[in-house]
């Protein structure tokens, strides 16, 4: 798995016009889903986020996680952070997982942030032409991937 995480102030996610997601102060998440990846690097994910630390304490230092200052998780599915893009004008995408295999990984990476980190997690429409919007705070931006990536 492949995730950017971005500490937002909020952000949002629009299918058809219509809001899907939305959260204030948390993290939006892209998340990428390739072939090998099981439930192990999704619950792996999950819990490298979701105590990633990465918001500032009173002393201004990144000591706390998402869940220390009970923000939220923007979580959407993203096929295109496993582009490959080192040979010619356009993009590879032949490490993404297929569309039945990523959306069982990625819903379970979903479940393991709200049961076992007791996140809000908002979510778009897997697959769906999807419009996001969110102000990164920081900014804060980084690319975390599961051991067997």
């Amino acid at each position: 798995m492949r995730t950017i995480v971005q500490r937002v102030s909020r952000a949002a996610v629009t299918v058809n016009d219509q809001t899907t997601g939305a959260i204030e102060n948390g993290l939006m998440l892209l998340v990428g889903v390739t072939h090998e990846d099981t439930a192990e690097d999704a619950k792996w994910m999950a819990d490298k986020i979701g105590n990633l630390r990465i918001f500032e304490d009173d002393d201004e230092k990144l000591n706390l996680s998402v869940k220390d200052t009970a923000g939220g998780i923007l979580s959407i599915s993203q096929f295109t952070v496993y582009g490959d893009c080192k040979k010619g004008r356009r993009p590879n995408f032949m490490a993404a997982a297929k569309p039945d295999h990523a959306t069982a990984v990625y819903e379970q990476f979903n479940r393991f942030l709200q049961e076992d980190h007791g996140l809000t997690v908002e979510t778009g429409v897997f697959g769906a032409m999807m419009d996001v919007e969110l102000v990164n705070h920081g900014p804060v931006t980084l690319v975390v991937e599961s051991k067997n990536s």
